[in-house]
């Protein structure tokens, strides 16, 4: 909780890093909406505002799994500037360096998500548009998206103590976000893909997570698919997300010990 604290206090110090955190999905979803809506075909229609609905939990899944980039440079940051090495003549556990950082991350991104879907509810978001919803099934759908980004958190914690500068950090969180994020059902219907490109995305965890979402908020486009993952996505997303959690957060605090060894 020290450590968390100290890391939301930089936050709060640092203004511009929540200022940009929020301003990369806002621009995502006007991009997105604005420039695919009525382009592209969702449940045979390609009606802007069947698409705006579609479209907005994959936008939420994208951000929570976009702060992966900074919470690994984050880490590599403080690697690179001593900080560690003060901590490690602390009387603490080796893993909580690492999860008081993701915890402050967790923070960073509920903020971005609160404020992200602000916007989405502005340019045409309405949950329930496909399938009636209730709030506590909303609120069940944004819980799964933070706890997919926790554990992605974790991902790239491991990638921050893996390289040398943040600047690295930040490039190798990114390269193996795009394909997760982009061969999924986020932001077109997977069932239009290729058979093996889609069989790729519907056992994607980002997809189970997207396809929950969908369901919860009463969306359009659930894809309708023989994988266990889309038959059953509020399970697999959970299960998805606990089982990345515990094999990252063990592979980092194994990586933390022998780099600050």
């Amino acid at each position: 909780m020290v450590v968390a604290r100290r890391n939301l206090i930089r936050m709060s110090r640092i203004p511009e890093m929540l200022l940009f955190a929020v301003i990369q999905p806002v621009m995502f979803v006007v991009l997105f909406t604005y420039v695919f809506g009525g382009s592209i075909q969702v449940g045979g229609s390609t009606s802007p505002d069947v698409y705006k609905n579609f479209l907005m939990a994959g936008i939420f899944a994208q951000t929570v799994t976009f702060a992966t980039a900074g919470a690994g440079a984050g880490i590599a940051d403080d690697m690179h500037k001593g900080l560690i090495d003060r901590f490690r003549s602390l009387p603490m556990a080796r893993g909580a360096v690492l999860t008081g950082r993701t915890v402050a991350d967790l923070v960073q991104t509920s903020i971005t998500l609160a404020v992200l879907a602000v916007v989405a509810l502005i340019v045409g978001w309405r949950p329930g548009y496909a399938e009636p919803t209730g709030i506590g099934k909303v609120l069940g759908g944004f819980g799964l998206l933070l706890l997919l980004g926790y554990a992605f958190t974790w991902i790239g914690a491991l990638i921050g103590l893996s390289v040398r500068t943040p600047e690295a950090a930040t490039s190798g969180g990114l390269v193996w976000l795009f394909p997760v994020t982009f061969i999924s059902n986020a932001f077109v219907d997977s069932s239009r893909m290729t058979p093996w490109l889609r069989h790729i995305a519907d056992w994607n965890p980002f997809s189970a997570t997207v396809q929950a979402c969908r369901t919860l908020f009463g969306d359009p486009g659930v894809s309708a698919s023989t994988a266990w993952p889309m038959q059953h996505p509020v399970w697999a997303s959970l299960i998805y997300s606990v089982l990345i959690v515990a094999v990252f957060r063990t592979l980092a605090v194994r990586k933390y010990r022998s780099a600050t060894a």
